[in-house]
């Protein structure tokens, strides 16, 4: 049955892939934590679909070999995104894929959607497997199906569009469609409700920070539109027509693709070595409790857990320390209209007392009841009494709070981005039948009061954004931070919902980009993780290990200036967007008067 099989040895294949498939199924059911064995599952799950499939994959005469290279870019994307050191991967990446495009282009008459579909999904989800499989260590399993499968299925619109397009673009400018599709992408994957931009393409650079001191001027769609010219730009060179084929144009050609790749890597490393931080030197103590997320953090004691902060807190906090900061959701859940009155925040305020500059900015778990003028808001909930029958209107918040020595004025801020399906249910209004699912798989079907703002925390040191989790990968929300004032931000966070996987070293490096695109420094305070000092070229101080509590105390400097990047965003998505519509509009044109 398998005799003509493009796979060799494909009924073992199958078996030895089923049978891991299995037994790590297995092993998950029965631990509490698991580590890198979910990326072990979404390998074999998927090796074991696409196997059983290849030799209906398509009827192309070149599928085996199609299928190998759309592999092989999958592959290239997996391994050149951070934490691998391997980032100039990505300047090859989309080759091989490309590649497979072009054979489909030249085999098929007219625009074969379907089969471009088929071979650029499969690449994806093998980068969406390799990079983002820890997802799958969340409180909700089904956020991971969101993070790989549907996030990989988002990635090939841009790239069909492209197919589309460049049936009636011009030979040169046909691969502008594709660039300007993918960043477009980026784009709009940064602003709808199934926002997952952890994969945006300028976040490889993460890995090498000083590679790309320029992304203060074009922050991480700078990095994207530099990795698509370079693999457009090496695809070009390696399937060159016949006009190319001189060793002069070559060479010439292979010259100029050394000159797009090293250029900004000097240049940026020049600016990275001149570069000399603005502001003024104010002293910090950032904590890192290390309490496990799924099991132990919130089954432990408050009054534990404030013990062991006020402990870690004295070990380093001095006279002169204007901030301390303490991770995501560190207390809760706590009346928003009665905080001031919670036993832990009273203690709380009798430790920042006594030290007269101190402030003190962490994580909350915050709910607000409404009496009246309730929000017409899907993130407002209803409980109804079982015996009374009176029915509560209440909003949760994940929030962040700063407490000031000698005053009892809290400032209270509300999380504005969320985790889809962890932390909450995508267009619920539309997609209301899928809840109970959602709901048997972890996630959560009720969402989060946010605010449009990014207020900064004020004081007379100075102002401090409160970045929580998640917020910190979206470069131009962060930035309204700095729009708002901000001289520097506090990142909190609780990264040790993915386990010591590379999620939560991802993360940290992605803050070194926020602090390029904005130039201000960055207190980060982990429950556990990576807790540390960004200083404003993106160096990351003083990092702290996983599964350890501690305390640190740096100076970073407040500065004032405002980035070429904080003043306009990103400016070149919507330039991208610009170019997609109007290249989306000749091809409709185009189309049309091909039918007449």
């Amino acid at each position: 049955m398998f005799k003509n099989s493009i796979i060799p040895f494909k009924l073992p294949l199958l078996l030895l892939l089923g049978g891991i498939t299995a037994f790590v199924s297995y092993q998950m059911w029965n631990l509490p934590l698991w580590s890198h064995l979910p990326l072990v599952f979404f390998v074999a799950f998927w090796g074991f679909i696409v196997i059983a499939l290849a030799d209906r994959y398509s009827n192309l005469p070149q599928n085996g070999r199609l299928l190998a290279l759309s592999t092989l870019s999958g592959l290239l994307l997996g391994f050149g995104f951070p934490v691998s050191p391997l980032t100039p991967l990505m300047f090859i990446a989309f080759v091989p894929l490309l590649m497979v495009e072009k054979a489909i282009a030249d085999n098929q008459a007219g625009v074969a959607k379907w089969e471009v579909f088929k071979y650029s999904y499969h690449a994806f989800v093998v980068w969406n497997i390799i990079s983002t499989y820890w997802v799958a260590n969340a409180a909700s399993f089904a956020a991971s199906f969101i993070a790989i499968w549907l996030n990989a299925a988002f990635m090939t619109i841009p790239f069909i569009l492209f197919h589309v397009t460049r049936k009636v673009m011009p030979r040169n400018f046909m691969y502008i469609a594709f660039i300007a599709n993918w960043m477009t992408w980026e784009y709009l994957h940064l602003r709808w409700e199934i926002s997952w931009p952890w994969l945006t393409l300028g976040n490889s650079f993460a890995e090498y920070p000083s590679w790309v001191q320029w992304y203060e001027y074009t922050g991480v769609f700078g990095g994207s539109l530099w990795i698509l010219l370079a693999n457009v730009l090496i695809f070009s060179w390696i399937a060159k027509p016949k006009w190319q084929e001189k060793v002069g144009v070559n060479l010439l050609n292979g010259l100029k693709i050394g000159g797009l790749i090293l250029l900004p890597i000097f240049l940026s490393l020049w600016r990275y070595s001149t570069y000399e931080e603005v502001g003024k030197d104010v002293e910090i103590v950032v904590v890192q409790p290390n309490y496990e997320p799924h099991y132990q953090k919130f089954s432990v004691s408050q009054f534990e857990v404030l013990d062991r902060f006020i402990t870690l807190s004295k070990s380093q906090l001095t006279q002169n320390t204007a901030y301390l900061v303490f991770p995501e959701t560190s207390f809760g859940r706590y009346d928003k209209d009665r905080l001031a009155k919670t036993e832990v925040i009273q203690k709380l305020q009798d430790l920042i007392d006594e030290y007269p500059k101190l402030k003190l900015v962490m994580g909350i778990d915050a709910y607000k009841i409404f009496k009246d003028d309730i929000p017409n808001s899907n993130s407002v909930r209803k409980q109804v009494d079982k015996k009374s029958g009176r029915v509560t209107h209440w909003e949760a918040y994940n929030a962040a709070i700063q407490l000031e020595s000698g005053s009892r004025d809290i400032q209270f801020y509300k999380k504005g981005r969320f985790v889809p399906g962890a932390e909450i249910f995508p267009y619920s209004s539309i997609l209301f039948f899928v809840e109970p699912i959602v709901d048997k798989l972890g996630g959560t079907v009720a969402g989060h009061g946010t605010q449009p703002l990014r207020t900064p925390f004020d004081s007379q040191t100075g102002k401090v954004g409160a970045a929580i989790c998640y917020e910190s990968i979206y470069g131009e929300f962060y930035a309204g931070y700095i729009r708002h004032g901000a001289n520097a931000v506090f990142i909190v966070t609780n990264d040790g919902w993915w386990d010591d996987t590379p999620g939560y070293k991802q993360h940290i490096k992605f803050a070194s980009l926020r602090a390029i695109e904005t130039r201000r420094a960055i207190a980060r305070s982990a429950n556990t993780g990576t807790s540390a000092f960004l200083n404003q070229r993106g160096d990351i101080l003083q990092a702290t290990k996983y599964e350890e509590a501690i305390a640190i105390r740096g100076n970073i400097k407040f500065n004032e200036e405002m980035t070429f990047y904080v003043k306009w965003g990103d400016i070149l998505g919507r330039i991208a967007i610009f170019t997609s519509i109007l290249l989306l509009l000749n091809t409709f044109v185009k189309g049309k008067m091909g039918k007449d």
